[in-house]
């Protein structure tokens, strides 16, 4: 049963590192029975800079998860981000042998298998292909060709791309954290699994996640995912922003910006003044919350801006029906609706995972800084589902993400019918034994 597999995911973030553990319960709602969560010192905008620390962040927050759920975690899916992530749209074709015969499922997968052997520049590989649409003998419009009678069968894909020294320092910080990687999973890809609707997907939005280092895009139309990027911008560049323009301490910059910070500096106070402790021997320094909100609100209309642009750069901006929904850590800035609003013109709202998750010890996770923790713990089941119709895919298509000491056998994945058609979250048949995996 899919309630007794338990699907673990690890958020390597800026800020923080996180770990969920999490099983399906009965009626189908996502249980997270474990969170552990560590500050991040060993990343920036998204990408290791430091292997040690990053190590010894992901043992803590494992070891947290792992006391919590009572469950000994060995494999994990982890996201990855950071501006190096590209993404491409490619054609590809194949021609069927056999031509009295129905496409099949293999049909596909070959198809989608070639997408894998795409020369990429130098230093990059693909971490995820998915179909757009297809065509059969030049019949457009396709979205699922198996069972169709053809001779040719073509195919859109979006081609999603990273730098191979991103994913082995990703890799290496997990296997000597103790752990094996299941897959590498793009973060805004994760993220909107868990904050967005299928009607929002078709009728047309865009999933911004504002994290600590970046800010991941991911456009959607008609249930197809149209277009990503990752700007290398997020909610620390307003911390500092903050130290700099007030003169105080980094933590203190944090939280002046997360208790007092609005993105709308109309809306705060003239009068409103915030006494801040003074360095040793030295008085306390007053902030005017007025003038706090002008900096937050300079540096985020640039945000918003480089994201509309984005936006308006995929081709997707007029059809965009649901509009904007804003997640990650970033998202909680006072005001921040009104101003995406009132910048973009497009509907806005604050993306919360609590669509797909049950009653748990654990509310922390509903917050919208635990989206993508929480899109990566479904991205697992979103396999198991497909594993069961019986798709397969090729070895070609994890061999880099798969480190040597993964222990794990389970080769039946899917390479098609959907958004995370190669994306499989690790098993384990019996909780209550302990089992490591």
């Amino acid at each position: 049963m899919q309630n007794d597999k338990i699907v673990v995911g690890l958020d390597i973030g800026t800020t923080k590192v996180c770990a969920l553990v999490g099983r399906k319960n009965e009626f189908g709602k996502l249980e997270i029975l474990g969170m552990g969560k560590a500050v991040s010192e060993g990343v920036v905008r998204g990408m290791v800079s430091n292997i040690d620390k990053t190590v010894e962040a992901i043992k803590k927050a494992i070891r947290q998860a792992e006391e919590q759920s009572g469950i000994n975690i060995g494999v994990v899916n982890v996201g990855i981000a950071g501006q190096h992530i590209k993404s491409l749209l490619h054609n590809g074709s194949i021609t069927r042998q056999i031509t009295d015969h129905e496409i099949t499922v293999e049909d596909v997968n070959r198809l989608t298998n070639d997408m894998y052997r795409l020369v990429t520049p130098p230093g990059s590989e693909i971490i995820h292909v998915m179909p757009q649409e297809y065509k059969v003998d030049y019949e457009e419009g396709i979205i699922d060709p198996v069972g169709m009678s053809g001779v040719r069968l073509e195919g859109n894909f979006h081609i999603i791309t990273a730098q191979s020294n991103a994913i082995n320092n990703i890799n290496k910080c997990v296997t000597r954290a103790g752990l094996a990687v299941d897959h590498l999973i793009l973060e805004p890809l994760a993220s909107c699994m868990s904050v967005l609707s299928d009607e929002e997907k078709e009728a047309g939005v865009v999933l911004v996640d504002i994290g600590g280092g970046t800010t991941d895009l991911a456009i959607f139309k008609d249930n197809i995912i149209r277009h990503t990027a990752v700007l290398p911008f997020g909610g620390n560049i307003i911390t500092s922003d903050i130290k700099q323009g007030c003169m105080v301490m980094q933590n203190q910059a944090e939280q002046l910006k997360v208790k007092f910070g609005k993105a709308i500096a109309d809306e705060a106070s003239e009068n409103e003044i915030v006494s801040i402790p003074g360095l040793r021997d030295r008085t306390p320094k007053e902030i005017s919350l007025k003038n706090l909100a002008y900096i937050i609100e300079a540096r985020m209309e640039e945000i918003v801006e480089l994201i509309y642009a984005e936006i308006m750069r995929s081709g997707y901006g007029g059809s965009l029906a649901a509009g904007i929904v804003i997640t990650g850590g970033g998202s909680q800035l006072q005001n921040l609706v009104q101003l995406v609003e009132y910048i973009t013109g497009m509907d806005t709202r604050i993306g919360y995972p609590n669509e797909h998750l049950g009653k748990s010890k654990i509310d922390a996770v509903k917050s919208p800084m635990y989206a993508t923790s929480v899109g990566l713990v479904l991205a697992g089941y979103q396999s198991i589902d497909q594993m069961a119709a019986g798709y397969t895919e090729t070895q070609e298509q994890t061999e880099h993400t798969k480190p040597a000491t993964a222990q794990k056998t389970a080769k039946d994945k899917d390479s098609n019918g959907g958004l995370f058609q190669m994306i499989k979250g690790f098993l384990s048949d019996d909780i209550d034994n302990k089992q490591s995996y």
